[in-house]
């Protein structure tokens, strides 16, 4: 993986982590890896990493890889819709 790539799998992975309150040790425990790989994943020291890697990771939130990989939505408040303007009849 690349650079905005990596940055993001690697604040998603956090993000996910922290929302459920697990440590790293706990985290590798349920996706199947050791402690110290994992460790290694989230600090970006790992930067290949195998599709059955990402399987573990997404699997062990109960996701898809790519929910994983996906970019954030972005924060908008709807507002009223603009009235379009009425074409000619032909």
């Amino acid at each position: 993986m690349k650079g905005k790539t990596l940055a993001s799998l690697l604040r998603r992975l956090r993000e996910l982590r922290d929302a459920h309150g697990l440590t790293q040790e706990a985290f590798a425990e349920l996706a199947g890896m050791s402690y110290k790989y994992y460790q290694a994943v989230e600090a970006g020291r790992k930067k290949e990493l195998r599709l059955s890697t990402l399987e573990r990771l997404a699997a062990a939130y109960g996701i898809e890889v790519w929910e994983l990989l996906a970019p954030p939505m972005p924060k908008v408040r709807l507002t009223a819709a603009p009235k379009r303007k009425r074409q000619p009849k032909r």
